[in-house]
């Protein structure tokens, strides 16, 4: 399939009971529409899918396609949140000091026993030539915590603004310790090392003000860099499974990720020549 002669993404928006959260969840579909011809397609989902509503996104993606910037067809859901995001997103068995993400585990099983299967069916397609995962901000986390626990099922995660604060303990505790306290640094040191992952992380450089630490770099991008130091010591290397952007008076915020997003893309299913620096 050439990418190039796409001239128009489509965008279908439906909805599906779920019986692991107990609500209807919207998903919005964005595709080429000369897809069903390809016998090759990859799929992404994106948590906090509601989000991409608010942009351009379409557009986008046929700009992309249009400039060859991207390379093959995408398949993306974009699941949008529930009421119960804080609960619903997390890390899957491991819930923070204030018990949120209590239903990561539920929305893991969402995704592989209702969702997965419902897109199979619902594009008629049995298999994809790879899959992915990203999300904003605490859905940047559930997306890292579904990959990095199912690396059979996954190639690429993408984490935009992610919340790797994510910890067992208050960090006003005494004994709060950033090595023991992290969730999910704590998951990547205790993991098993799948060698075909690969990682992308964007941070803005205003995406709060907090630096618990007193070092002079706020917590988000400390907590992102400190992380990609774990996947190192687990054996991935820098330059060729991890790519981390950071967007210079990049906020926490729809704008911001807006940015990133056709970087992630271009290097995710693009010629990696065409990106532009950052």
């Amino acid at each position: 399939m050439q990418m190039a002669h796409v001239t128009r993404i489509l965008c279908d928006k439906t909805t599906l009971p779920s019986v692991y959260l107990g609500r209807t969840v919207t998903i919005d579909f964005y595709f080429p529409q000369q897809l069903k011809e390809s016998t090759s397609v990859s799929l992404l989902l994106i948590n906090d899918g509601q989000d991409l509503a608010k942009l351009a996104f379409a557009p986008m993606l046929e700009n992309l396609y249009a400039t060859d910037a991207v390379a093959s067809p995408l398949l993306i859901a974009a699941i949008h949140c529930g009421p119960d995001r804080k609960n619903e997103y997390g890390v899957a068995g491991v819930p923070d000091f204030k018990g949120r993400g209590a239903k990561a585990g539920a929305y893991t099983s969402f995704v592989f026993e209702e969702l997965i299967p419902f897109i199979r069916d619902e594009f008629e397609m049995m298999s994809f030539s790879e899959k992915a995962f990203a999300g904003f901000s605490l859905g940047g986390l559930s997306a890292l915590d579904i990959v990095w626990h199912h690396p059979q099922e996954f190639s690429k995660v993408g984490v935009f603004s992610g919340s790797l604060w994510w910890r067992s303990v208050d960090q006003t505790a005494k004994k709060y310790d950033n090595q023991q306290h992290r969730i999910m640094h704590q998951q990547i040191r205790k993991g098993s090392f799948a060698p075909w992952l690969k990682f992308f992380f964007q941070c803005g450089s205003l995406d709060e003000k907090m630096d618990r630490n007193k070092n002079g770099v706020i917590d988000s991008i400390d907590d992102t860099l400190d992380l990609i130091k774990e996947l190192v010591a687990k054996g991935y290397q820098r330059e060729i499974a991890i790519r981390y952007v950071e967007i210079k008076n990049g906020t926490h915020s729809v704008e911001t990720w807006f940015q990133a997003l056709p970087i992630f893309l271009k290097w995710g299913w693009g010629d990696m020549t065409s990106e532009l620096s950052h």
